[in-house]
């Protein structure tokens, strides 16, 4: 088989995928059009991404592909809000944390790609061609749907997330989370901007405890959204847990840390110092430096 008809293949298993899921949690969501609300977000994760497409398509450029997941995560968000019953205070701490969140990755990423001269090597082969192209931007209309579907299922569902013990938890949990994504992500770029640190890695602060605190930042982050969103469900919507799974299985398993652990040891395999670094600093749950 092709690659180009592997993209094809992967563009419709991943709207096939996010239809069954959606389909699966949304037993107990309002029913805005005649269809679900969650339903309706899916889709609309989706469309945002492909008419993105378009465009970029045309002037062959992925400038704005990490600033359009985290602009379909506020958007979809603001209508999962618009469009459930919002009954409960959670329903809004669900959707100002989502806002936060991509407003802070989003604003970053799009910061990267610009002092990068807005282009990014995982595009080198894909921008010229159409069908692999688009193959990356409806695999982030899948990746924005599943992890964020905790949150859009609570928030749409009849039965609304009650605030209560859960909230409080999973609030902290994502805090602090959060804090240590963007404390990973300013101090690495804090790192890469000074010119004595050119072609190094980075070891120090936060470093010293994980090779990718970020990413272990990430994980924390939804595994509370889910804590908050998890009262609201009931049979079916339990399905809408995959958020959390989703995101552990993608950073740890397929596009996250094993890319860059690959990368670190074809640019340092062979440093003394690095191979001391992946000896004594574990992979992703943070420990204190030995």
């Amino acid at each position: 088989m092709s690659r180009n008809a592997i993209a094809g293949v992967a563009s419709i298993v991943s709207v096939a995928v996010a239809a069954l899921v959606a389909w699966l949690v949304s037993v107990d969501s309002v029913e805005r059009a005649g269809l679900p609300a969650v339903v309706w977000c899916v889709i609309a994760a989706f469309a945002v991404n492909w008419i993105v497409y378009v465009p970029s398509l045309i002037k062959q450029t992925e400038r704005y592909f990490d600033l359009t997941g985290s602009l379909t995560y506020a958007s979809v968000t603001i209508l999962a809000l618009i469009m459930g019953p919002n009954n409960e205070i959670t329903s809004f701490i669900m959707a100002g944390l989502i806002l936060i969140w991509a407003a802070r990755l989003g604003s970053f990423l799009f910061k990267r790609i610009q002092d990068d001269g807005g282009v990014d090597g995982r595009f080198n082969k894909l921008r010229a061609n159409p069908i692999r192209f688009f193959e990356t931007w409806t695999l982030q209309g899948l990746w924005v749907s599943l992890t964020a579907l905790a949150a859009w299922t609570a928030i749409t569902s009849a039965d609304e997330a009650p605030f209560g013990v859960l909230t409080v938890v999973g609030l902290v949990v994502w805090i602090v989370g959060f804090a240590i994504e963007v404390r990973a992500d300013g101090e690495k770029s804090t790192f890469k901007k000074d010119p004595a640190n050119h072609g190094r890695f980075i070891s120090t602060g936060i470093w010293g405890w994980s090779r990718h605190p970020n990413y272990f930042g990430e994980i924390t982050l939804w595994i509370g959204m889910a804590l908050i969103a998890l009262p609201a469900f009931d049979g079916r919507e339990f399905v809408a847990l995959v958020s959390p799974l989703f995101v552990i299985l993608l950073l740890t398993k397929i596009s996250g840390i094993p890319l860059l652990e690959r990368r670190g040891l074809k640019r340092w395999g062979d440093d003394p110092d690095y191979k001391k670094y992946l000896n004594d600093v574990p992979v992703l749950i943070p420990r204190p430096p030995r």
